[in-house]
């Protein structure tokens, strides 16, 4: 039985205590929201009108919804393409939707798919943002994993990232039973508030893949006459995977500021 008399309580001492508890705890809250990335105030709009909300995340800013401007920024209008036999011999710019959907709150939240040469046109983002080029993927991907981001706290970036929890949103992926992976408990997602979406993609062939298991996003960096660098997750898996794909795939884009 605790015996008050053999252990008085010294209340200067105590109130010390939970002083010097209060500061440490300010100390290391402050801390860690200075790494820790948050979606802030700041919003763009794209030539059709559509507003984008933005994060911080270390010293670059990004759009958190997928990009769906029909047009590009000097008004003129990119070629939307339904079909699947002429969406597999584009060669010049195009976008789609997920299926052709014509459901606006489905293109609201995924956001439209564009082939690379859209991509290279330059010409999809306001003023002052751009299509992420592969090393400004490789950038965000460095920082999330230096400042804790990996799903088990780890901060080795010498073999492989596993950030894809901390990128990956809360909801619409499919659900996966390994620790680690986007789909397994998905309210543990999403640390960085970026927010990915598994949105699909369009194949060089026609055809739509992936909705709801994958996300899939062009970087602005070509890898010789037919391919070009892009980043991609998936429901299961624990990286930000770095792949080149035909220029003819349909994916999604995300901007970072100038």
């Amino acid at each position: 039985m605790f015996n008050k008399k053999r252990f008085p309580i010294n209340r200067s001492f105590f109130v010390g205590l939970l002083v010097m508890f209060f500061l440490v705890t300010i100390t290391c809250t402050k801390k860690h929201s200075d790494q820790v990335s948050k979606t802030g105030t700041e919003t763009i709009t794209d030539i059709d009108g559509n507003v984008y909300h933005t994060v911080k995340i270390g010293n670059q800013v990004w759009t958190v919804e997928n990009l769906r401007t029909t047009r590009y920024n000097d008004s003129t209008s990119i070629p939307h393409v339904t079909d699947s036999a002429s969406w597999a011999n584009l060669t010049t710019p195009g976008y789609c939707y997920y299926n052709n959907t014509t459901n606006a709150d489905s293109i609201a939240k995924f956001g439209s798919l564009y082939n690379w040469p859209a991509v290279d046109t330059k010409m999809l983002a306001p003023k002052g943002w751009h299509v992420p080029s592969d090393s400004e993927w490789t950038v965000l991907e460095h920082y999330l994993v230096l400042n804790g981001y990996n799903w088990d706290g780890t901060r080795d970036a010498s073999d492989y990232s596993k950030i894809a929890k901390s990128l990956a949103a809360k909801t619409d992926w499919r659900t996966d039973t390994t620790i680690g992976y986007p789909g397994n408990n998905l309210i543990k997602n999403n640390s960085s508030s970026f927010s990915a979406l598994p949105g699909g993609d369009r194949s060089y062939e026609g055809p739509f893949y992936d909705q709801g298991v994958g996300g899939f996003w062009w970087s602005a960096t070509e890898n010789g006459a037919s391919h070009a660098w892009s980043r991609d997750l998936g429901y299961v898996g624990v990286s930000l995977y770095r792949h080149d794909f035909s220029k003819r795939c349909g994916y999604s884009v995300r901007l970072v500021r100038d």
